[in-house]
């Protein structure tokens, strides 16, 4: 957190927000981990779409794409996401039930119906609707925007008056 201020030799600093501003980040994150990470979920995504459409067309391979779909989502947002965040927030996991992270949260939501729905797709292949649905679901949590809610600071543990700041 900081505060921004003006100053000047022999004059009164100038606060110029009434309230701290908060970086998030307290670490970075090495470009390999992210680059991979962010390749990885966009892959996941775009497998999962392609998945949804091959279950509408009503194709064979829907339990492949379904079980390339869960690998993706797996090693992209289970395995590197959490580590992005411990590089990046100082912890692995802050979603339920460890707290509220919105992301973590959004990324196990999509990662169980896709389990589900592969699941579901290699016990009966006729079984496709699971699919559709696990790849509308994947699509909808990508249109929230990332990190809402998420690695926030607790305000109720900074001191009254300070704003956590010295």
């Amino acid at each position: 957190m900081y505060r921004v201020t003006l100053t000047a030799p022999g004059t009164e600093p100038i606060a110029l927000t009434r309230d701290p501003i908060i970086v998030r980040f307290t670490g970075e994150v090495p470009l390999g981990f992210l680059l991979t990470h962010i390749v990885l979920m966009f892959a996941a995504m775009l497998w999962s779409t392609r998945t949804g459409f091959e279950a509408l067309a009503r194709g064979s391979s829907v339990p492949t794409m379904a079980l390339w779909t869960v690998i993706l989502l797996f090693f992209g947002g289970m395995i590197l996401g959490p580590v992005i965040q411990k590089y990046a927030f100082g912890a692995f996991w802050t979603g339920w039930p460890a707290g509220h992270d919105l992301t973590d949260n959004k990324t196990a939501v999509a990662f169980i119906v896709w389990v589900i729905a592969l699941w579901r797709v290699r016990r009966q292949r006729d079984r496709r609707l699971g699919a559709v649905v696990a790849a509308v679901v994947l699509l909808a949590i990508f249109l929230i925007p990332h990190s809402v809610l998420g690695s926030e600071i607790d305000y109720t543990q900074m001191p009254e008056g300070t704003g956590g700041l010295p």
